[in-house]
């Protein structure tokens, strides 16, 4: 199925009826959208962008407003049960409400690696109680000398992720 675009050259008005909306990419094939001209790429793109905030305001809205309906309550039963986080239920009304409270955790990476040592020189094995990881940031690596990068280059590897393409006009 062909997709009518709109010519420069015509009207305003006439060139509206033809151009297809955000909600019209269901019906549209990815070759279809793929050869729609670049400034409707770009509209349809600022579109998606406000219909995520859009959806992303609405959720955080509704969340909200759960957790001033069952935040009291959960968090009463989570005191009643012993717990300071975790998942619980309460019902209210025949719907069943899981509320689930994690449990965030932060290692002083310092004190850790003095521990390692300990245990180390203790003559124990530190990865029978730890999980050692070694990282290197890009840009610091970008920034060493040739001879230090060359030292390190058979521990790096280097892998892709998902393309991302944005689009902007010339002026923004």
């Amino acid at each position: 199925m062909a997709v009518p675009f709109p010519s420069t050259d015509a009207p305003t008005e006439a060139r509206l009826d033809n151009v297809p909306s955000f909600d019209d990419l269901d019906r549209l094939s990815i070759g279809e959208i793929a050869d729609m001209p670049p400034a409707l790429l770009l509209a349809l793109q600022d579109e998606a962008a406000a219909e995520t905030a859009r959806v992303k305001r609405l959720k955080d809205r509704f969340e909200a407003a759960l957790a001033q309906r069952y935040g009291a309550a959960t968090e009463a039963e989570r005191t009643a049960q012993g717990k300071t986080s975790g998942t619980v239920r309460i019902e209210d009304a025949g719907v069943v409400v899981i509320a689930d409270l994690p449990k965030k955790v932060f290692w002083d990476q310092d004190r850790l690696a003095a521990m390692a040592t300990r245990i180390r020189e203790a003559g124990d094995d530190p990865t029978q109680y730890l999980e050692i990881a070694y990282r290197v940031p890009e840009r610091r690596f970008g920034a060493w000398p040739d001879a230090m990068r060359e030292g390190f280059a058979a521990a790096r590897s280097e892998t892709t992720g998902k393309p991302v393409f944005r689009l902007e006009t010339r002026d923004r």
